[in-house]
């Protein structure tokens, strides 16, 4: 018997979601490597897209995921959320293949990022210039969509380019 494939050729109504969800995400989950016993684990995170359009967030160095993160950036972000009612894998999402990449104190993006997140963020600023506050910036390496019911897609760095 022959596997079928169940994903869809990327086409521009994909990428037009894709983009969408990106665009509109606040926060996400992330997944990272625990560096003490390997295994995965999962945060959610408040998140933005960055003035290129990448996702950006603001993490502390005193969460663990932000520890991992540092020993290893190789990352995982999944954004959409399920709608107020039906069945919420029926709903939008995306995974998102990711490095991070930090910016910190006294680095020279860091007031470009800081005064855009508080643009999108305005409460952070009860915490944004906190010493062990840095930003985030992901490097999209790939993506799966699941737009919802039958509709997978896999997607290149560029298929989610602004």
């Amino acid at each position: 018997m022959a596997e079928t494939d169940p994903i869809r050729e990327t086409d521009d109504e994909a990428r037009a979601l894709a983009r969408r969800l990106l665009a509109e995400a606040r926060f996400a989950a992330l997944a990272v490597t625990d560096r003490r016993t390997g295994a995965p684990t999962v945060s959610r995170i408040a998140l933005v897209p960055g003035p290129d359009g990448a996702p950006l967030t603001l993490v502390s160095q005193l969460s663990a995921h932000t520890g991992h993160l540092l020993a290893d950036p190789r990352c995982s972000l999944l954004v959409g959320e399920p709608g107020p009612t039906g069945d919420p894998l029926t709903h939008p999402r995306m995974t998102l293949a990711c490095e991070a990449r930090f910016i910190r104190h006294g680095d020279a993006e860091r007031d470009t990022l800081r005064e855009h997140y508080l643009g999108l963020y305005p409460k952070a600023k009860l915490y944004v210039d906190f010493g062990d506050f840095l930003f985030a910036a992901f490097e999209i390496t790939g993506a799966a969509l699941n737009g919802g019911f039958g509709k997978a897609y896999r997607l290149a760095p560029e298929d989610l380019a602004p």
